[in-house]
């Protein structure tokens, strides 16, 4: 039985692109739960509970949106237009997960958060320009 195969090169990035915004959504959830729990300070306590629970919770749903980023990016026929700021935020993301495991401070959690954002945006721009969302 012959495999569909499709010559349209919106079919990469819709895929892509979904799979990328499912990413987003659950990192900044539970990222957003830890950023919360630390907000205004500059050396976190990851002795309290509630800080270690959700720096636990965020490092394994960014561990997970990295891995699904990094696979949609490497999705087959996505232009290099959308892949490389999907590779770009799924580095990323694994920097902040290892910071966040190395108990760093607030400000280079937000450097590097604030990067995050930014390839974010850029993926979400290009799956928008390829006509879809992210």
């Amino acid at each position: 039985m012959p495999v569909a195969t499709t010559d349209d090169p919106g079919v990469p990035a819709v895929t892509a692109c979904s799979t990328f915004a499912n990413a987003l959504d659950s990192a900044s959830t539970f990222y957003g739960d830890f950023a919360d729990s630390i907000e205004g300070v500059e050396r976190p306590d990851y002795g309290d509970p509630t800080i270690s629970t959700t720096n636990t919770s965020g490092r394994t749903a960014l561990r997970e949106a990295a891995a699904s980023a990094m696979s949609a990016a490497g999705t087959p026929g996505l232009s290099p237009d959308i892949a490389n700021p999907m590779r770009s935020w799924s580095f990323g993301a694994t920097k902040l997960l290892l910071k966040m495991g190395l108990r760093t401070g607030g400000q280079s959690l937000n450097d590097t958060a604030t990067q995050l954002n930014t390839d974010a945006t850029n993926a979400q721009m290009a799956c928008a320009a390829a006509g879809t969302h992210a």
